[in-house]
């Protein structure tokens, strides 16, 4: 993930670290924002809030002041401390950790947005394995639109499954995570076969 940033392998050459389209176009992001803020929002008592693979935090710098507290992870340690020096506020923590090696903080609600399809699937289930000790799960994922064949393989790094026509789908397997329901929170539909953007929020047991 480093030399993903360090080359600019999802654009942005004119930032010091850009976590690509996903996390900086307007189309994709405000409805994303509207959904998970609403939900968010309509807890009387603010939940605790693990962001796993922050990234640059253009995404979450706007979910902050929803959360009783905000701690936001990622793996690369020069952006972590970035993110430390540009983004302050009483109730948010950043951490560098390996989201599929190392122990995750306690929280009440887990988001993952666009972070699993880059990886593995032995590195995807390490972490689904950690992800019963939380209440919600707001997962975003990039998909084919129409029939794909979910959780085919790769090799972790800046692609995605959508290539070899192919997605994460956690409640398949090799996942087979147990949920107690899900809602669709949002779904962009990008334009000419890029495929669909999609959100849905986890209740787990």
């Amino acid at each position: 993930m480093t030399q993903i940033y360090e080359m600019h392998l999802w654009g942005g050459k004119d930032y010091d670290f850009y976590s690509g389209e996903g996390s900086h176009h307007r189309d994709i992001i405000k409805p994303y924002l509207e959904a998970v803020t609403s939900f968010l929002a309509s807890h009387n008592n603010k939940l605790t809030v693990c962001d796993l693979g922050c990234g640059d935090f253009n995404i979450g710098k706007q979910l902050v002041e929803f959360t009783e507290s905000f701690i936001a992870i990622d793996i690369v340690e020069n952006l972590i401390e970035r993110n430390k020096a540009l983004f302050k506020a009483d109730n948010l923590e950043f951490h560098c950790l390996d989201i599929s090696r190392d122990e995750l903080p306690k929280a009440d609600c887990i988001i993952l947005r666009q972070v699993l399809q880059h990886l593995s699937n032995n590195e995807i289930k390490s972490i689904v394995e950690k992800l019963s000790n939380y209440k919600y799960i707001i997962l975003t994922e990039h998909l084919p639109i129409g029939q794909f064949t979910a959780n085919k393989d790769v090799i972790s790094g800046q692609g995605i499954r959508k290539k070899i026509n192919s997605g994460v789908d956690l409640l398949a397997t090799p996942f087979n995570l147990k949920i107690k329901k899900d809602i669709l929170l949002n779904e962009i539909i990008l334009e000419t076969n890029k495929g669909i953007i999609k959100t849905v929020l986890y209740e787990l047991f």
